[in-house]
């Protein structure tokens, strides 16, 4: 790897990003929550899969995090899961940077539980593990821009699929970007 990665791409104040803020804004908690964790499982673990077969802690931490919606497990044991396994896994991935992003991606998707916050999170972890599982290391910057628009909005698409119209309860989110 010639040059020095970035963890995450996207810009926070790209008209898509903040459409998408927007969008979040308008759903419940549940629908935020459901909508993340699907998205990680849908379009993350597959990526981190293909690149750490057997490695089964990113997974873990989404089912954990449904467990917890379902109500099966408390929310201790989650945070366990997510901390002690997903990110873990992304911490010791640093030879491998699309591994490591969709991890992170994956550990920001079941930290929405939490604090939807993190579901924007998932957004720009994920597009740097598309970004650099589609074009590599070396492409340029306006290359990843583009990979981190299209990821925007394939996740702002997934939102609008599942998304409540007139949702009367809105979570009420403090965005600190």
């Amino acid at each position: 790897m010639p040059k020095k990665l970035r963890k995450t791409l996207g810009d926070v104040n790209a008209p898509s990003v903040i459409a998408l803020r927007n969008l979040i804004d308008t759903q419940s908690k549940d629908t935020i929550r459901r909508w993340s964790l699907d998205y990680a499982d849908n379009k993350m673990l597959p990526i981190f899969e293909r690149h750490c077969p057997g490695d089964a802690r990113p997974r873990n931490a989404l089912s954990a995090a449904r467990d917890y919606l379902n109500g099966n497990v408390k929310f201790s044991v989650v945070k366990s899961v997510i901390l002690g396994e997903c990110h873990a896994a992304a911490r010791e991935l640093d030879a491998n940077p699309i591994a490591q992003a969709a991890a992170r991606a994956i550990g920001q998707g079941s930290a929405v539980i939490h604090a939807l916050t993190h579901s924007l999170g998932l957004y720009f972890y994920a597009a740097a593990a598309v970004a650099y599982d589609s074009v590599g290391f070396d492409a340029t910057d306006e290359a990843y821009a583009r990979i981190a628009e299209k990821v925007c909005l394939d996740y702002t698409d997934a939102l609008k699929a599942v998304a409540v119209e007139n949702e009367p309860n809105p979570a009420k989110l403090k965005w600190n970007c």
